[in-house]
């Protein structure tokens, strides 16, 4: 009632009311009301924006997502991890990126991951040849890493967030 200046209770439920008629809000098995897949729904333009030339674009309706469907396809199987330093920059990950990562031990060859090795986290490209298992980095200052003991795999990367300020 606060945050909209309103006195009455009524006027709120007849707000979150409106809300959940547009499919803004829905309740939750527990009674509460929380946001709907619809809340989060953001357009995505017809035509994509030239990185080169300069493209004319004409106003025609928009496909619409929501980010967390196209970015998680399993939930509870993915965590979002921060990426720390530059070793992955010619990749296109960069220090301060969030990578979207799906638990799982297997991975193939030429898969970005996030290791275990020597028990210390690392995100590079596994790699494979007649030693064995190593990771790649992106970044030519930086050395393959073969590990001296184990290597696990802690889940592939399969989406990468980046906010610019």
């Amino acid at each position: 009632m606060e945050i909209l200046g309103f006195a009455s209770k009524s006027a709120i439920k007849k707000v979150l009311e409106r809300l959940e008629a547009a499919g803004m809000l829905e309740r939750t098995p527990d009674g509460d009301w929380a946001p709907s897949d619809l809340f989060f729904e953001r357009a995505i333009a017809n035509h994509p924006v030239s990185a080169g030339t300069p493209a004319s674009v004409a106003d025609e309706p928009c496909e619409k997502v929501i980010l967390d469907r196209f970015l998680i396809k399993n939930p509870s199987q993915t965590v979002l991890v921060r990426v720390k330093g530059d070793s992955m920059i010619n990749a296109g990950i960069h220090n301060g990126d969030l990578a979207v990562v799906e638990r799982r031990s297997h991975a193939d060859p030429g898969e970005l991951v996030v290791a275990i090795i020597d028990d210390e986290f690392t995100l590079k490209t596994l790699g494979h040849d007649k030693v064995g298992f190593h990771l790649i980095p992106a970044n030519p200052h930086y050395l393959i890493i073969r590990p001296q003991g184990k290597l696990e795999i802690f889940g592939i990367v399969v989406g990468l967030v980046r906010k610019y300020p």
